[in-house]
């Protein structure tokens, strides 16, 4: 029984009556695969950048040994970053069904793909081997094995091959379903040592590479095409039995023989077997243009198509079933978090539903349509079980808060009028004349305070991200690279796909606070910078001007000084600048 199919790059099905139109705040907008773990949906970001969100199913949620490794082996896959990996992006692992969500690449898995259109040229196929050898020292790199590796975890687009699914097989490890008699992983693709139950390490997933190597050029499995369990027990005797490899190409023996090893010390490491397969192809590693044979390339993009028009409301979509009501389509949400992660704040820009609730928890009252600034250190409204005593208090504070300024004020100004005309029957006239010299030498209005400054122009670098999600707060000023702040004081987080705004961000025009935030309350930029608006568009460069209310209600402005690329083609940029934060009038 393996983990979720592969097919997450595979065609988008409509929603059937029995599926479900939003898991924790995401909304549901086709079915991608389903497999052994449970199913799989296309979702979206709060700022539409789609992800596949896989739903866990019920009989393993409700092992709880599986929900304590489903947790710690998905920490340690948002741990793992790379080019041609798919990053894990969110997950709850303590909810009634987890579910965790990736980036979602439109392509085609390669099994699919093998199936549908045979084999791939050979420099194609050794340009995958090589990328997915890559993307594996970034896997291993991380302390992860990825213990599934095979065609239908890897997806086929127009910018090359992408892994899925590192890691998360080894949950399922820990259920009575598999102690019960049943075993992670697809047999055909397993290592020596993983079909008979020994410790693996990470040459178990170069055998695995080795194997999908040979079928992706020529469609022939080394060990034949017999039933699962057939291949697997040849697998299993291969230091007494190797496979014969003589009708294989020449250019792709030598890495068969190494990677295919029954010996695990023995295979090449991964960085080995992609320098092998760059010198094999006679091509650069990362040049995909027209890399893909042309009914593939035309598959591929109109896989791309069809997710474009469901993300812009354009797809068919499948009316809701009996008894079902009709998703909501534009409030807001910020997905569910684990323990001690932001929960962000919404904005008008976000595509989630309101966000799942505990059991007896009033609903959600869902937002206006349209963006509302959020106002300085704006007092958060309390919970309805507790409303009734902190709102009578609230209302009572207020009112003493309002009379006074009235009292201190005179009133208005036809009860002032009325004042000076008609003294009270029971003041003195030295009273009388004292109150009225009072008024006369009270100004009309109250001089309005300016924004305080509370500290200018302190350097500041955010990122770029390495292998955790870096965190910001502004009011601090502090960035941390583990994300290891309190969850309620963050404005900002990156990661290698996203930069993430919790709080309405703008560039300003100017420096002063005025300017600063009349951009954020005019302009403000989306909710979620991708990687490729920041590394091709490059939306972010040398002397932007960010401005931000923060989480505690000051106003931020970030001037970017220095814009710091890795050189790395995967990895965004850094940002060096100057931090300057006020207190807003009172």
């Amino acid at each position: 029984m393996g983990p979720i199919s592969g097919n997450y790059g595979g065609a988008l099905r409509p929603l059937t009556a029995a599926d479900p139109r939003e898991i924790a705040g995401y909304r549901l907008l086709a079915r991608i695969g389903e497999g052994g773990m449970g199913s799989v949906y296309l979702s979206h970001t709060r700022g539409n950048q789609p992800v596949a969100l896989k739903v866990i199913r019920r009989e393993y949620a409700g092992d709880g040994e599986f929900r304590h490794r489903f947790q710690h082996e998905v920490r340690a896959a948002q741990q793992v970053r790379g080019y041609h990996l798919v990053p894990v992006v969110d997950h709850d692992s303590d909810g009634e069904q987890p579910w965790l969500a990736t980036a979602y690449v439109p392509g085609l898995p390669l099994d699919e793909a093998l199936q549908t259109y045979g084999p791939l040229p050979l420099p194609a196929a050794l340009q995958l081997v090589g990328c997915v050898a890559r993307a594996l020292e970034s896997v291993h790199a991380a302390g992860v094995i990825h213990r599934d590796l095979k065609p239908g975890n890897i997806l086929l687009a127009a910018d090359g091959p992408w892994v899925i699914d590192f890691g998360i097989a080894r949950a399922a490890e820990a259920t009575q379903l598999t102690r019960s008699g049943g075993f992670i992983g697809t047999p055909q693709f397993m290592s020596p040592e993983h079909g008979i139950g020994a410790d693996l390490t990470p040459a178990a997933d170069v055998f695995s590479l080795g194997l999908i190597a040979a079928v992706t050029a020529t469609g022939n499995h080394p060990y034949g095409s017999g039933s699962a369990l057939t291949v697997a027990t040849q697998i299993a005797n291969t230091a007494q039995r190797p496979p014969d490899l003589s009708g294989y190409p020449d250019e792709l023996r030598p890495l068969l023989e190494g990677s295919l090893a029954a010996d695990p010390a023995s295979r090449p490491t991964p960085r080995e077997l992609a320098d092998l397969c760059e010198r094999a192809s006679c091509r650069p590693p990362r040049a995909f243009d027209g890399w893909l044979p042309a009914p593939l390339a035309a598959a591929v993009g109109e896989r791309e198509r069809r997710m474009r028009l469901l993300l812009s409301g354009d797809g068919e979509q499948t009316p809701p079933g009996p008894g079902q009501e009709e998703p909501r389509r534009t409030a807001t949400y910020v997905p569910t978090r684990t323990p001690g992660r932001d929960q962000g704040t919404p904005s008008a820009d976000s595509v989630h539903a309101a966000p799942t609730q505990a059991a007896g928890a009033a609903p959600a009252t869902p937002p206006p349509p349209a963006y509302t600034p959020p106002a300085p250190a704006a007092p958060t409204p309390p919970s309805r079980g507790k409303r009734t005593p902190l709102a009578i208090g609230l209302v009572v504070a207020l009112a003493v808060v309002a009379g006074t300024a009235w009292a201190m004020s005179g009133g208005d100004e036809k009860s002032d009028a009325h004042t000076e005309t008609k003294p009270s029957a029971n003041a003195t006239p030295a009273a009388e004349q004292s109150k009225k010299a009072t008024q006369e030498a009270k100004p009309d209005k109250p001089a309005k305070r300016d924004y305080e400054t509370v500290f200018t122009d302190r350097a500041l670098t955010i990122g770029p991200p390495n292998s955790s999600l870096v965190t910001v707060d502004f009011d601090a000023p502090r960035v941390s690279p583990n994300d290891d702040l309190p969850a309620g004081d963050k404005e900002l987080s990156y990661m290698a796909q996203w930069m993430t705004f919790k709080k309405a961000t703008a560039k300003s025009k100017g420096t002063t606070p005025q300017e600063c935030r009349q951009a954020v309350d005019t302009a403000p930029l989306p909710t979620e910078l991708t990687r490729a608006d920041l590394m091709d568009k490059n939306v972010l460069q040398k002397d932007d001007v960010l401005c931000t209310v923060t989480s505690k209600g000051n106003l931020a402005m970030f001037k970017i000084t220095e814009v710091t690329p890795t050189g790395r083609p995967f990895d965004p940029p850094g940002y060096s600048g100057l931090l300057t934060l006020w207190k807003p009038p009172s």
